[in-house]
């Protein structure tokens, strides 16, 4: 079961740490993370990026859902 960390309601810097935290101890290829503005959007995606991740973002109402997949 991928990890899901929900970061809804946190201003940056705290989704991107919370992510990046998510992703260097994941025991899966998987981390959801759930933010709910743009701004946290985009910094956890570049983050994700930065670490070799590859993203997929799905808009769910006023939230967006980051799938991060570890590249192999």
């Amino acid at each position: 079961m991928p990890e899901v960390v929900d970061c809804r309601g946190l201003s940056c810097p705290e989704p991107v740490m919370l992510a990046r935290q998510a992703m260097q101890e994941a025991h899966e290829d998987m981390v959801t993370v759930m933010v709910s503005n743009a701004v946290a959007k985009d910094n956890v995606t570049r983050t994700a990026k930065a670490m070799g991740w590859q993203v997929t973002i799905e808009e769910e109402g006023e939230d967006f859902k980051l799938m991060l997949m570890m590249n192999r």
